[in-house]
């Protein structure tokens, strides 16, 4: 049995759909409310905060995903992330279950450089540093040898249906609901995006691939890397109409700051807009070469169907 624990969000909605569409029909679903994403799924509905309940969703698992997330607000990142990972790291050794950590980029430098598995962590803000202390918990993990485990890391994401980023609130919804774009920071910064559901088949291939445990793994991204002023020109194009947007600069979102707790949490986000934003997949891309990325034509092609 492979078990995903915090299924509802797009990562592990899709996660699910590519184990039953080439792994396995053995699936467990776990969250606060959990819910079938495929007529064969077992669900289980726990609060992995407790640590019996953690032991009892990951029991008899070959392989347990943790896709969880959490609303953006930093105190509760600070009082629920570590704890939840810590019970759920102890149940997969209890219950001799491998672990795939589904990891973001937070911890990293938001100076430019370009992001491999060997970049050092450097996290900006209270949300990147307790991603840093996620990815180092289950890193030290791997190093004893007392755990199985994997990380799969991927940047930012845009895509269809439950996808939540800032692309995907600030264009896509904005395309749906005939507003101006916005675009943060700088449209001439190269971007580094990955499509969700290529995030969660590359995550369920890296699972089920024995060899590719204790190892951290870039999921693979469009090798262009284009800016947001070339990729709102290429969603006009498939849109078929002149998409207008406006670069929202750094104040906007201090004076927003000021009143909306959401803005106020992204501020520590913002550095990365800044900068160029490369993402490197080349590990991942010499090990799986026959893996099919999709590209930005592509996935803004699926988003507007979905959309009319």
């Amino acid at each position: 049995m492979q078990t995903i624990l915090g299924a509802n969000g797009q990562i592990g909605e899709e996660l699910a759909r590519e184990l039953k569409r080439n792994y396995t029909s053995d699936i467990r679903i776990v969250s606060r409310k959990a819910q079938k994403i495929n007529d064969t799924d077992t669900v289980f509905s726990a609060d992995l905060a407790i640590k019996e309940k953690a032991i009892e969703a990951v029991k008899g698992s070959e392989i347990a995903y943790f896709t969880l997330g959490l609303p953006m607000d930093s105190d509760l990142w600070e009082k629920q992330f570590l704890l939840i990972l810590r019970n759920v790291i102890e149940a997969c050794k209890i219950n001799k279950t491998k672990l795939v950590f589904f990891d973001n980029t937070y911890m990293y430098p938001q100076d430019g450089r370009v992001l491999s598995e060997e970049t050092a962590f450097e996290p900006v803000g209270r949300k990147g540093i307790v991603r840093k202390e996620m990815a180092e918990m289950v890193l030290n993990e791997i190093k004893s040898g007392q755990l199985e485990a994997v990380i799969c890391r991927a940047p930012e994401f845009y895509g269809p249906a439950k996808t939540q980023s800032i692309t995907n609130t600030l264009i896509f919804n904005a395309i749906k609901e005939n507003k101006k774009l916005k675009v943060p920071l700088s449209d001439t910064k190269k971007r580094s995006l990955i499509w969700t559901p290529d995030a969660s088949r590359a995550t369920a291939l890296i699972g089920n691939t024995p060899d590719a445990f204790g190892q951290t793994w870039h999921l693979p991204v469009d090798e262009s890397h284009i800016n947001y002023k070339e990729f709102v020109a290429l969603a006009s194009e498939i849109y078929g109409k002149e998409l207008k947007y406006k670069v929202m600069p750094k104040f906007v979102f201090a004076i927003g700051a000021l009143f909306n707790k959401q803005a106020k949490e992204l501020r520590e986000l913002l550095p990365r807009y800044e900068h160029d934003n490369i993402f490197d997949d080349s590990k991942f891309r010499k090990r799986f070469p026959d893996f099919e990325v999709t590209n930005y034509k592509n996935g803004i092609e699926q988003i507007k169907k979905e959309q009319y």
